[in-house]
């Protein structure tokens, strides 16, 4: 989970919690390849820094014949100074690993375009064996006309008649 900036500045030294501020998000993204690899070196130097504070602290916790006080409290700060480091150092990791992808992307962009440009444009191929004259309309089966035109209406009563004949049964 997400530690707020509230606690950040509570939990880490001034200057700490400057090069945690670079980590966020409009800060992160305006850094250059060569800040970021120095705040990476940094974070990596507090986070361990504190880990073997942190170590340093359970030992001592577990000793118990030193007479020291216990170390609870302190060592809830520590691991929480610890947590906002990791989770710093993350962000810094994400961003630079999207970089590098971004990077290598482009390239592969640039070395698809130059293979596309290298080859020669290929002709279309032909199409192989094709039809003489192609498709011959078929010749309908139905005459144009039933009957001569002249007939055409002696037919249709024809037709009328037979109906009504057939109805009247």
């Amino acid at each position: 989970m997400a530690t707020p900036r509230k606690t950040e500045r509570r939990v880490l030294s001034h200057d700490e919690f400057e090069l945690v501020q670079n980590t966020h998000h409009p800060a992160l993204a305006q850094l250059d390849k060569k800040d970021l690899d120095r705040v990476t070196k940094l974070l990596r130097e507090r986070r361990d820094r504190a880990q073997d504070i942190l170590n340093r602290q359970r030992r001592d916790i577990r000793t118990k014949g030193l007479g020291r006080t216990t170390f609870a409290e302190e060592e809830r700060g520590t691991r929480r100074k610890k947590a906002v480091l990791r989770e710093a150092l993350g962000r810094v990791s994400k961003e630079q690993s999207r970089r590098n992808a971004k990077a290598g992307l482009k390239q592969s962009a640039r070395r698809a375009l130059a293979l596309k440009r290298s080859t020669p444009a290929s002709k279309t191929p032909s199409a192989g064996h094709t039809p003489d004259e192609g498709m011959k309309p078929k010749t309908s089966a139905r005459r144009d006309q039933i009957v001569n035109p002249m007939d055409a209406g002696r037919v249709s009563q024809k037709g009328k008649v037979a109906q009504a004949k057939r109805d009247s049964r």
